[in-house]
């Protein structure tokens, strides 16, 4: 009796958390209402099995329960009950595949006027990739990949010369248009999947795939990879933004073409120089950074990385924290740098400096900063220079002071906050493996030693 009991418990309880849970799907923001239904009638099919097999165990234990001197009958063989089974199952099946073959039909016949993004992910990151005015992407060869050209565009073809090139997690689409996600892997399996879209795909290594859709409504939308792609792969976000279509065009017309990428000049270091007299109050003459002045070590960083720090100052995506009073002051100071050539000549001014490591500053447990620094060197690698392909900046020789006030920021949500700030965020989610203050002294310490 206890256990028919249990049985019964467990169908009310499941059916009553069904209705009464707050959980359920997102607000639907596209055209693809026929996968909802599909859900929904699997939930229905699977969910009647669910209550009537529980049931009809709890009637069996409590019906056929032990009686002193009943006795079973021994009953091989009910043809009646099996054909019943048979055909119940196979309607069962039947309704839960139909609609499946229905929706599948329908997601691989894409629009002709559907637009065309092309949607790259990369450990632990996504970009993005327009035709141009010819309505062509160019080709791709991922031996031509280069911290120059991150999408292996053939500067030969043509076609590409005037595809649109976003270099960051945050894809713009109009509404009410077909739009086909063109997807592919630089690296490993991941996947496509927004959930207000329900549709989603893997994107595989060596091969294209596709999905698309309609978006019915604007907003911004979070992008999700729901392929295990690393120990990374939970800090892999992106966001689509689907807007009217007069916005969407502005967007777009604002961003940079593969042949403009491709014919930036270098930065000018001589020309850099005069730009960063007001640097150097602060940073000093070399780069070497100035504690006194809550200024680090500049001099030896990637150049990539000087440059995004310097737009994310610009942009609003880093000093906008209340609490980040340093940060605040950045702001003021890059607002000396009218453009990305101002930019790019300080950077190449900074690179010229002599790279010499700061006096150490934090001592912590090297044996436990080293536990703690394996799954840092995941992306920033095991000698702490970084990697650009990961968007992981260079840590070993840059001031100790520094790493570990912006740990602790990451930590404490002051930097990573906005929106925006995705390879912030990033660092956020994987700062919370550092639990107390202890644990950031232990893990400077050993990149110390680096």
């Amino acid at each position: 009796m206890p256990f028919a009991v249990v049985l019964i418990l467990l169908v009310v309880g499941s059916i009553l958390f069904h209705l009464l849970s707050p959980w359920t799907f997102t607000e639907l923001a596209s055209n693809w209402e026929m996968v909802d239904f599909t859900v929904d009638i699997t939930l229905w099919v699977t969910g009647g099995v669910f209550v009537a097999v529980n049931l009809f165990m709890a009637y069996c234990v409590i019906k056929f329960r032990y009686r002193k001197g009943a006795r079973a009958t021994y009953e091989p063989e009910n043809k009646k009950l099996e054909s019943w089974l048979t055909w119940i199952t196979a309607v069962g099946v039947a309704a839960m595949l139909t609609p499946g073959l229905v929706v599948w039909n329908q997601f691989v016949s894409v629009p002709e006027e559907a637009h065309v993004v092309e949607a790259v992910g990369q450990q632990w990151h996504w970009t993005y990739r327009y035709p141009g005015e010819d309505g062509k992407l160019g080709e791709v060869d991922s031996e031509r990949i280069s911290g120059k050209n991150p999408f292996g565009i053939d500067p030969e073809d043509p076609n590409g010369q005037d595809d649109v090139v976003v270099y960051n997690p945050q894809a713009h689409i109009p509404v009410d248009r077909p739009v086909k996600f063109l997807l592919r892997s630089k690296d490993v399996l991941h996947n496509f999947a927004v959930a207000e879209f329900r549709v989603k795909m893997d994107l595989v290594p060596g091969m294209n795939t596709f999905l698309w859709l309609t978006p019915t409504k604007t907003g911004r939308y979070d992008l999700l990879c729901e392929e295990l792609c690393g120990i990374g792969h939970h800090t892999m976000r992106g966001a689509v933004v689907v807007e009217d279509k007069d916005d969407f065009d502005t967007w777009l017309a604002g961003q940079p073409t593969f042949s403009e990428l491709m014919a930036t000049p270098p930065g000018n270091a001589a020309i850099g120089s005069a730009q960063y007299v007001a640097c150097a109050s602060c940073h000093g003459s070399q780069g070497e950074g100035v504690v006194a002045m809550n200024a680090p070590k500049i001099a030896g960083q990637s150049a990539w990385y000087l440059k995004r720090q310097i737009q994310s100052y610009k942009t609003g995506l880093r000093g906008t924290h209340q609490d980040d009073n340093f940060g605040q002051q950045m702001i003021g100071m890059v607002a000396t740098l009218a453009d990305d050539a101002a930019i790019d000549n300080v950077v190449a001014h900074i690179r010229s400096f002599p790279d010499n490591a700061p006096q150490a500053s934090i001592d912590g447990d090297l044996e436990h900063g080293e536990k703690l620094y394996r799954v840092c060197a995941y992306c920033h690698s095991a000698d702490g220079m970084g990697r650009q392909a990961l968007n992981a900046p260079r840590l070993a020789g840059m001031s100790d002071w520094y790493l570990a006030r912006q740990l602790n920021y990451f930590r404490d949500g002051v930097r990573g906050a906005h929106q925006k700030d995705f390879y912030g965020f990033q660092m956020g989610l994987m700062g919370q493996s550092l639990h107390d203050e202890q644990a950031v002294n232990d893990i400077v310490a050993y990149i110390n030693t680096l």
